[in-house]
């Protein structure tokens, strides 16, 4: 099963500003904040699946974190950024607001069909992401984390890496509810 990983605020958080505590690293000018719990986690996911990061940062900028982030082992078989999304009108936010704005109601979507294209079956394939107008057209496939923003005791990866071991073997995850996945670490 191939499981997909975004980066920022799902496995990292960067910004330009230091936080009150060291960055883990620095990447492009920015501070980077590794969550809490990353190196296990990836090695607990690549025991029992393969891995892909895609996030819809700038090329550049995903190649060189996940340089940071994976040991030599670890690494993806694909790392995809920005020109690997599609580029396209986040409805769901148009419908909730009433309205369409061209400057805030676009988002880049990570569409699934591209890595069925590369021969991955979508039955299985997981896609992990802190937020969900990123995977629309493919919510059977997602799993939402809460977003990261620096939080030292952030267990978020923990609770995952329990709930994603019990998906390992699963024919077909789009036929199983996620949203409330959650183990009670909370």
């Amino acid at each position: 099963m191939l499981l997909v990983l975004d980066l920022d605020e799902t496995l990292i958080h960067a910004r330009e500003a230091p936080l009150e505590r060291a960055a883990d690293f620095r990447v492009f000018g920015f501070h980077v904040y590794v969550r809490p719990h990353v190196a296990r986690f990836l090695a607990e996911c690549a025991a029992r699946f393969r891995l892909a990061v895609w996030s819809s940062a700038a090329d550049d900028y995903v190649a060189a974190i996940v340089h940071h982030l994976f040991p030599p082992e670890l690494r993806p078989e694909l790392v995809w950024g920005r020109s690997r999304c599609t580029f396209s009108v986040d409805r769901a936010r148009v419908l909730e607001e009433g309205f369409m704005d061209p400057s805030s109601h676009y988002e880049y979507a990570k569409k699934l069909h591209k890595l069925k294209r590369r021969g991955f079956r979508l039955e299985r394939v997981l896609i992990v992401d802190d937020t969900p107008a990123k995977c629309l057209h493919n919510y059977g496939n997602a799993i939402y984390v809460r977003p990261f923003e620096g939080q030292v005791d952030d267990i978020e990866l923990l609770a995952l890496s329990d709930y994603l071991a019990t998906l390992a073997d699963v024919p077909n995850v789009r036929v199983l509810e996620k949203r409330g996945w959650r183990s009670p670490r909370q």
